[in-house]
């Protein structure tokens, strides 16, 4: 069935064409939907397999015999049939767990009266969670050892040369396979190579590899690898953690003896379950997209997003990148703009990682490998998963397009125009005190209104991408009453205030620094 068509032009004036009104989703290194087969094997486990597995009656062994399944399947599909693999609550957990194995590990050494090295060096572009993991245990297990960045070049890749310069002096190396933000693909091999002959164990953040790389764990002396089921598609909450046979092993969390005693709690065995669906799928192939597939949907999305946005520039080289992530930036267009722009059409994107999509900074990582400031700062990545479809990619590709006419036509704004159509907050709480009194609108998304609601406001809740549908009745309001947009930074609410402007009602602000700065003043 076509997909239902959207009249743009209300929103954006003068742009010419039509966009799809089915939702875009394109931030699937943030997570993905749950595939078909894993909601059906988790729907499974809690009706048919609902047994603990610790238990030894009938329903406890099917339990037990469903989670040794998925374990063989996972140990299939990593290639690693010795070593330890448990499963976790995600990623985050096992980076923690593995750096407290390795850490509790030299600490064990310094009390023996052994000689420790000096650092713990994690990749310059790492997730926040293991430099943050790293400098935790550090002070609670009171070694005090210097915590270290290994620098990156501008493809993202790590710097082997000060790599091998430093690694006699490391107690643990932390690298992520690929990167989150940019697709960046590590240099493995390259990186085995720069370790060989140090002390220092090694842990490879798996997350973004899984069903994308062969990591050869066990080949690369890879020490500890985590992995997360939400990026592909499986439920949040839970993951996988592989540790090397005769690596430093510690708990993260004891108590029952579950896990072999590796990890206590009774199991997430929906979730489990799921995680078991997918990596079925992965073993019999035909849900995902091999390699060529994916390079050349990546390659239609980047024809795409050049056509719509002339002097757009890509942030990390094709060529070592995963072929389903794309980081761009736009000359003249601020990264939360361009968000905005594509929300409002209903394509979701980020500016880099959903840990960090709350705070409108540059990224970090992008600051790492080098790049100039203006793309670090108007950073954008668009990244798919390996089971969305060539009609998918079709439909994103012609969205895309319709943004970039959008953007052409103004729907961006300048500083100056930011500036000509906000208001100050006690601009606002005067003009709700007088008549006539002001219309106060939401433009935010329905899930960011629920969290966060626009106390003291008594808003009219219309997301920016329903705004059309409202434009003519707000156009019918007596030119002396003021119609007020609100968002989360200011930058949605200013769109719809031209926008509004634009349809012939003068008196349409944006309340400015948005709802932060309401609530600072509040």
């Amino acid at each position: 069935m076509a997909p239902q068509e959207l009249d743009f032009e209300p929103m954006f004036s003068d742009v010419a064409g039509k966009i799809f009104a089915m939702e875009i989703y394109l931030d699937a290194n943030a997570t993905t939907p749950v595939l078909a087969q894993a909601r059906s094997a988790a729907l499974a486990a809690m009706s048919e397999s609902f047994g603990n597995p610790s238990s030894i009656h009938g329903a406890g062994l099917k339990a037990r015999a469903l989670l040794d399944g998925v374990r063989a399947s996972a140990r299939r599909v990593l290639g690693v049939p010795t070593g330890r693999l448990l499963f976790t609550s995600g990623a985050t957990e096992g980076i923690q767990t593995a750096v407290l194995s390795a850490l509790r590990a030299l600490r064990d050494r310094r009390e023996a009266g052994q000689a420790v090295p000096a650092l713990l060096l994690y990749g310059a572009t790492e997730h926040k969670a293991v430099p943050e993991a790293l400098r935790h245990w550090n002070a609670l297990l009171g070694l005090d050892l210097r915590v270290q960045a290994i620098p990156v070049g501008l493809d993202g890749r790590h710097d082997l040369d000060w790599l091998r310069r430093h690694a006699a002096q490391a107690g643990l190396v932390c690298t992520m396979a690929a990167n989150n933000e940019t697709g960046a693909i590590s240099d493995l091999d390259g990186i085995a190579a720069a370790l060989a002959g140090s002390p220092a164990l090694w842990l490879v953040d798996g997350v973004q590899a899984l069903g994308k790389l062969d990591l050869r764990l066990m080949d690369r002396r890879i020490d500890y690898a985590p992995f997360s089921g939400h990026k592909l598609y499986a439920p949040k909450g839970v993951g996988m953690l592989y540790v090397r046979d005769g690596a430093p092993f510690t708990p993260l969390q004891a108590g029952g003896g579950q896990e072999s005693g590796q990890r206590a709690g009774t199991e997430n065995m929906a979730g489990i379950a799921a995680l078991g669906a997918v990596l079925q799928a992965l073993e019999q192939g035909g849900v995902f997209a091999d390699h060529a597939t994916l390079q050349a949907h990546r390659a239609q999305l980047a024809d795409a997003l050049r056509a719509a946005f002339p002097g757009l520039v890509f942030n990390a080289p094709f060529a070592t990148s995963l072929p389903t992530t794309l980081n761009i930036a736009v000359p003249g267009v601020a990264a939360q703009d361009l968000i905005a722009l594509f929300d409002a059409a209903g394509v979701r994107v980020s500016g880099g990682s959903a840990c960090g999509a709350a705070r409108a900074e540059p990224s970090y990582v992008l600051q790492a490998m080098g790049v100039p400031d203006w793309q670090a700062a108007a950073a954008v990545r668009l990244s798919f998963g390996a089971a969305d479809g060539a009609a998918f990619v079709e439909a994103a590709c012609a969205r895309l397009r319709a943004c970039g006419e959008a953007l052409r036509a103004g729907a961006v704004l300048d500083e100056a125009a930011h500036a000509a159509l906000e208001i100050q907050a006690p601009a606002v709480r005067e003009a709700l005190q007088a008549a006539p009194r002001p219309l106060v609108v939401d433009v935010r998304e329905a899930d960011e209104q629920r969290q966060q609601p626009a106390t003291g406001l008594a808003a009219e809740q219309v997301p920016l991408s329903a705004l059309a549908d409202a434009l003519p009745r707000w156009c019918a309001l007596p030119a002396a009453t003021p119609v007020i947009f609100v968002c989360r930074s200011g930058r949605r609410s200013a769109q719809a205030a031209d926008a509004l402007r634009r349809q012939g009602h003068a008196n349409a602000w944006s309340l400015a620094g948005g709802l932060a700065q309401w609530t600072a003043g509040a």
